[in-house]
């Protein structure tokens, strides 16, 4: 675990870093100079990207995680791991690229009436596509290689500074809507272009390849397991955008509300953001772990990746809630975002359930169960689309956040049945509950605080987060929530006594 930590801590804190850039643009920038409509337009170029991109991967990302260990070998350049590794997505960009340019009438009719919006910019997505999916392939193929912390920082720091400079020229008058879009597209491609960089100088990426050493009967695991992820991308990929989608297509929301809903998601996007440095350097560990049959040593991961992922994520969004008044007081235009108020309490609550059980996740999907996944996706969803349904039309923006927080709750309450049943995977421990009863305790303590927002919404925040945030870390420490954090922690106090 030690590796873990120590990785995770590189990666989040250039994640923050990141964050911090992040702030400053979407708050300060994006509300004040780019109208809700534009913001959802942006957002919408990128989803659709995204989206048709997790399908040109063609589930190489997580099945280069599993059979990567079979290939491994630095004196034989991996027996040609690489090049197989990127020629799955090459051949998934062609196909998916062409499908989406066929289904040009059905795409623009499901935007209703913001379609003439997003017309103009509907062949750009394939470039994106491209981009999106070579940039993630080789982001993933650092993380196999336990190499995060140079790509998270391209990802967390270089992207939001490039997308900043997009955005400065657009309030300033050089570009209009259309060299904002290619703007945002650069972005993206300067992010893949110093990836490929990256990892040529610093890991193999040798195309030599031996088609001998891929045995029929590896060639049958390869293909039926990613098969599997294929067809489980389609669910479970739509449920990533599906809250975006369908807020972009009902007509009294459009891309007006999916630029309030953008600005809101922002602000939960905050709460899993070290999970995502802890999970990028765990997952090869669970894969090895599970390929030598090691499920006790895969689940003692599974707990402490567990813990450190609800500690992290609870504190988080307990900081943003109890600011949300003066977060919406200090951005511009916060009188017209307040009304994602709400999603960002769904969402956040939805991601802390996500970055406490993700982990049983990825241990069914590198488990011989891992078929289990395309009916999970199935079901969330089936589960996801009706929510959305009931819920949007009801309450809005609101509604997609609350939809996605129930489809959340059911989707990996049943993951954990199976994850359970299967692996005998259990993430809960005495430190768990210890862990909400914190949360819980600081939020009632939050109304014993006395406001001075009157005086000013950033001493206020200063103060509430100061006062919350100290007594929050005092708790995890004394209680020994994580004896990894509680070791950093002593090593530095005791330099520091040291010196004295």
């Amino acid at each position: 675990m030690g590796v873990v930590i120590r990785q995770s801590l590189k990666g989040t804190v250039l994640t923050y870093i990141g964050a911090a850039i992040g702030f400053v643009t979407q708050f300060f920038i994006v509300t004040e100079f780019l109208e809700p409509e534009i913001i959802g337009l942006t957002k919408v170029f990128y989803e659709v990207g995204a989206f048709c991109a997790s399908f040109a991967l063609l589930g190489i990302m997580a099945a280069g995680m599993r059979f990567f260990p079979y290939f491994k070998d630095p004196e034989k350049q991996n027996n040609g791991f690489f090049f197989y590794y990127l020629m799955v997505p090459l051949i998934g960009t062609v196909l998916i690229s062409a499908i989406y340019c066929l289904c040009k009438q059905p795409v623009i009719s499901f935007f209703g009436k913001d379609s003439d919006l997003f017309t103009d910019f509907f062949y750009l997505v394939v470039p994106l596509i491209l981009i999106l999916t070579l940039w993630q392939a080789l982001e993933n193929y650092s993380n196999i290689n336990l190499r995060i912390a140079v790509p998270k920082g391209v990802r967390e720091v270089g992207l939001r500074i490039f997308l900043l400079c997009s955005y400065l020229l657009y309030a300033f008058g050089y570009i209009g809507v259309s060299g904002l879009v290619l703007a945002v597209l650069a972005s993206y491609g300067l992010c893949l272009l110093i990836n490929a960089v990256y990892v040529s100088r610093t890991q193999c990426v040798s195309l030599r390849h031996d088609p001998k050493f891929i045995t029929p009967d590896l060639k049958s695991q390869y293909l039926k397991y990613s098969g599997f992820l294929i067809l489980a991308a389609i669910s479970g990929n739509l449920m990533n955008q599906l809250d975006i989608f369908m807020l972009s297509s009902v007509k009294e929301q459009g891309m007006y509300g999916v630029g309030i809903y953008t600005i809101a998601y922002y602000m939960a996007n905050v709460i899993d953001m070290p999970s995502r440095s802890i999970q990028a350097i765990s997952t090869p560990l669970a894969a090895d772990a599970l390929k030598r049959g090691n499920f006790d040593e895969a689940n003692r991961l599974y707990k402490k990746v567990s813990i450190h992922q609800l500690m992290i994520s609870s504190l988080l969004l307990l900081i943003i809630w109890i600011n949300m008044d003066n977060i919406y007081a200090i951005i511009p235009n916060g009188e017209t975002y307040c009304q994602g108020r709400y999603v960002v309490l769904f969402l956040g609550l939805s991601k802390i359930i996500v970055t406490t059980l993700a982990f049983g996740g990825i241990l069914i999907q590198f488990s011989k169960y891992y078929y289990w996944t395309l009916f999970i996706s199935i079901f969330i969803t089936i589960l996801s689309i009706g929510t959305n349904l009931y819920f949007i039309p009801r309450m809005g923006v609101a509604g997609a956040a609350f939809a996605t927080l129930i489809a959340t709750v059911i989707s990996y309450s049943y993951q954990q049945f199976l994850v359970q049943k299967k692996v005998h995977g259990n993430p809960f421990t005495w430190k768990t509950v210890w862990m909400i009863l914190i949360v819980a305790g600081l939020w009632g303590l939050n109304f014993l605080i006395p406001s001075v927002s009157h005086v000013s919404p950033w001493l206020d925040i200063a103060m509430r987060t100061t006062v919350i945030g100290l007594i929050g870390l005092a708790a995890v420490y004394l209680l020994q929530i994580s004896p990894e954090l509680n070791n950093i922690v002593n090593k530095y106090k005791n330099r520091i006594l040291c010196r004295q």
